[in-house]
């Protein structure tokens, strides 16, 4: 799958407390573990610098002298960027009423201060464990299981992600349809394994595309690749490239066949309105056209381009 954080990676812990002296504690004492430490003293750096690292655990301390960190919890919950980030409360406040009030609005854990550095040790590694396994499951509802692509859902939600990008920043934004040729037939030829072998190759394809492109499998033989920043003719480059590497394949189970597919190409400034089902069904249209042209071929959609996006 692309575009994906390595898992192996030092864990990134984020603290927000107002004390430079706890900071330098927690430097100290973590020092030895794989954890990158980055450190906020106030709420509006916290969750700013929350929302950039996606930090595999916060360690919040409650009482911050410009907001609490009850309040800065139900901002990190309200956004979908880091609702699922494990908190931990880090407080001198042990007090009962305290710790279930944390609990309530999402924390995983609290630490009270002065520390034990084992314990900070265990808790913070166990956050850390929590941390990968909900993003490692997250993944796996949005991959598909044969290519290693994105699928479907992701698909439909990235498009959205990335058009309301262009929008907002007056970029371009294409999307290539690809359809693999009279795949049908491959199958009743050769059987499904080997139609299987046909797709983990083309996944495999265009998973090592341009730095950036996002490529999912839309369904069966069918796929879907978002390129940010791109205009028609600088996908249709792209879908060129792809199609002579597609057609440069050999199979060894049947040395002759040839595997080809059908491209269709579209980009913001082609639909009106401009809104994802707009691109999608523009680059859809392109695609039959492709396939009413004798497949193995790109075609662009033929709605004209209007103006470049302006704010």
């Amino acid at each position: 799958m692309q575009n994906d954080r390595h898992e192996h990676h030092d864990a990134r812990l984020l603290a927000i407390d107002d004390s430079e002296l706890i900071h330098q504690l927690l430097r100290g004492r973590l020092r030895n573990e794989r954890i990158q430490i980055h450190a906020a003293t106030n709420a509006a750096d916290g969750l700013q610098l929350a929302r950039v690292l996606l930090p595999d655990v916060i360690l919040l301390d409650i009482d911050m002298p410009d907001r609490n960190g009850f309040d800065i919890i139900q901002d990190l919950k309200a956004d979908p960027t880091t609702h699922d980030i494990p908190v931990i409360f880090f407080s001198s406040d042990a007090n009962v009423d305290t710790k279930i009030r944390g609990f309530e609005l999402g924390a995983v854990d609290f630490v009270t201060k002065p520390f034990e550095v084992a314990e900070l040790k265990a808790r913070v590694n166990s956050a850390i464990r929590l941390s990968r396994l909900v993003r490692m499951l997250a993944q796996r509802a949005q991959v598909d299981g044969l290519t290693g692509l994105w699928n479907r859902a992701y698909f439909d939600w990235r498009l959205g992600e990335e058009v309301a990008i262009a929008e907002r920043h007056c970029n371009d934004l294409a999307l290539i349809f690809c359809d693999l040729d009279r795949f049908k037939g491959v199958n009743d030829t050769y059987g499904h394994p080997f139609g299987d072998q046909v797709l983990e190759r083309f996944g495999l394809l265009l998973a090592h595309g341009r730095k950036g492109d996002i490529a999912c499998r839309y369904g069966g033989e069918e796929f879907g690749i978002i390129l940010p920043e791109t205009n028609a003719q600088e996908a249709a480059n792209v879908a060129e490239r792809l199609l002579v590497d597609l057609r440069s394949m050999t199979w060894r189970r049947d040395p002759g066949l040839a595997i080809t597919a059908s491209f269709g190409i579209t980009d913001l400034r082609r639909v009106h309105p401009r809104t994802t089902a707009a691109l999608v069904e523009s680059a859809d249209r392109a695609l039959y056209a492709a396939k009413a042209r004798g497949r193995n071929c790109v075609a662009v959609s033929d709605d004209p381009p209007q103006a470049r996006l302006t704010a």
